[in-house]
């Protein structure tokens, strides 16, 4: 098990290169990630026993752990998922569906619950270990590809620190599940943010002993320059914890053309645009964005420059599109857009001739009102939208996860991706369909088509329709093929780490 000395320390992507480095020795690999929190999910490939054909919710770095493994990606592989839906509360994920919503303090309480679930879905990837029984519901055990149960080596990612001490009561995702499971950890600590040595230090100082004990080894991430430098600073570590050093990883560009996990990915994105010069894309960041991945292969496609909007910035008048992202928490990020002004700003972009797409909760706040009856988001039961859609959205209970062939009704062009939504657009627009998903029309179009929208995630990541679409707009086909671009990166991770790490890694025993 990777744990981490913080948050957004490299452990999503170690986790990858490891996954992708172990199949390429032979060896069968699952990736688990006991408790994940974040609001870029993936649907499962391998279908839940519910009868919706859907596969259940799981963090997207799950799924792209199990894209380096070479298998179908499962709601085991991560089977709890919180969702942040406001500043102190989240909607709760158990195996792939949604199981409640909690505050912050709440879900602490909850926690002793869900390690059942925790350890069921691990002892079904063939971690062994734990107890467990099935502890908050869910269906579809993992096994192998070719039917065999039970796998070589499990790698299993921790969230945020292994010294949170203040939570470790009921722990389910970090040294609570460590020492429940009896599974050895390897610290992870990211030099690039400094203070590496009092981080792994002090993780020591403060873990019980039982909780330190379970600990082999740490790893230096993301180190810049000469690493000869750093060797007295290792030696520094291992005569204060006992822990032994298993490799120092340099900065590794290749990241960046991985899918990004949470919202501290994302705040490093908004801090740079894609290129220096290009034609502009826009996209506003509000508080609940949503599967922000979306927008990954815009920023690798050259001719093209991904401009992230935040409150306060001033709105680039210069842009030909404006995608406008999902989100968890539709009518909270409505009424920001319209306090921020941004409902003006994009009115006068569509009437200078700029196009707009707007994909999942980004196509819901394009209509006119967007209505929640059940109060499924909050206290807040109707919104008016931007009105540049004639479509209307009510949010419902039932959520939509399902994994989706699609037709670009325009160009007749087959697309693939996914769906994750709580609602149902209707309205005269949508007799003009964007595309067709499963055989049933999806989205709308406005009279003139600059203004478009969707329920369909990952349509960038289709390279044909990306280029069919980007070049309405005046971007030249760049020959990107960007989930070969993905997994290039990952064996390119993997090379790096095959030559840094140090081999005992491979010979921690349970």
């Amino acid at each position: 098990m990777l744990q981490g000395t913080g948050s957004d320390v490299g452990k999503t992507v170690l986790v990858a290169g490891l996954c992708r480095l172990a199949r390429r020795r032979g060896l069968r690999v699952r990736p688990f990630k006991p408790q994940n929190m974040s609001n870029n999910a993936a649907v499962a490939e391998v279908p839940l026993n519910d009868g919706t054909g859907g596969g259940g919710e799981i963090g997207r770095a799950q799924w792209l752990q199990a894209l380096a493994c070479g298998v179908p990606s499962t709601v085991d592989m991560n089977p709890v998922l919180l969702k942040p839906q406001s500043e102190t509360g989240s909607q709760i994920i158990v195996h792939g569906k949604v199981w409640g919503t909690a505050k912050g303090r709440d879900y602490q309480k909850l926690k002793p619950q869900l390690l059942d679930a925790v350890l069921t879905s691990f002892n079904r990837l063939g971690g062994g270990g734990g107890g467990g029984g099935d502890g908050g519901g869910g269906d579809g055990g993992d096994v192998g590809e070719d039917g065999e149960d039970g796998f070589d080596l499990v790698i299993v990612e921790g969230a945020g620190s292994a010294a949170e001490i203040n939570l470790r009561a009921g722990d389910i995702a970090n040294m609570g599940f460590a020492t429940a499971a009896d599974v050895p950890v390897v610290l992870v600590a990211d030099i690039d943010r400094g203070g590496v040595i009092a981080s792994l230090v002090g993780t020591h100082a403060i873990l019980p002993e039982a909780d330190r004990n379970m600990v082999r080894g740490y790893l230096i991430n993301k180190f810049r320059g000469d690493i000869s430098l750093f060797d007295e600073g290792l030696e520094q570590i291992t005569r204060f914890t006992d822990w032994p050093s298993l490799g120092v990883i340099p900065y590794l560009p290749e990241v960046a053309r991985l899918p990004a996990e949470d919202s501290v990915a994302l705040e490093k994105a908004i801090e740079t645009t894609s290129a220096a010069e290009g034609v502009v894309v826009a996209v506003p960041v509000l508080s609940r964005i949503a599967n922000f991945d979306d927008l990954d292969p815009l920023k690798q496609t050259p001719d093209l420059r991904l401009v992230f909007v935040r409150p306060g910035d001033d709105w680039p008048r210069e842009a030909r599109l404006v995608v406008l992202p999902g989100s968890k928490s539709t009518i909270a990020d409505l009424n920001q857009f319209k306090v921020l002004g941004w409902d003006v700003e994009l009115l006068n972009h569509v009437a200078r001739g700029g196009h707009v797409l707007g994909i999942c909760g980004g196509y819901q706040i394009l209509g006119h009102v967007v209505r929640d009856p059940d109060a499924i988001e909050g206290t807040q039961t109707e919104a008016q939208g931007l009105g540049l859609l004639d479509v209307e959205t009510v949010l419902v209970p039932e959520k939509t996860v399902l994994n989706s062939s699609a037709i670009d009704v325009e160009t007749n062009r087959p697309l693939s991706g996914y769906e994750i939504h709580m609602g149902r657009t209707t309205g005269p627009d949508t007799k003009r369909p964007m595309i067709r998903i499963n055989g049933r029309d999806d989205g709308a179009v406005s009279d003139n088509g600059h203004v478009r929208g969707s329920y369909l995630h990952g349509l960038f990541s289709d390279d044909a329709w990306r280029n069919a679409y980007l070049a309405g707009i005046g971007v030249a086909d760049s020959g990107l093929n960007y989930r070969q671009n993905v997994e290039v990166a990952l064996d390119s991770l993997a090379d790096h780490l095959e030559k840094i790490i140090d081999p005992a890694l491979w010979d921690i025993p349970r």
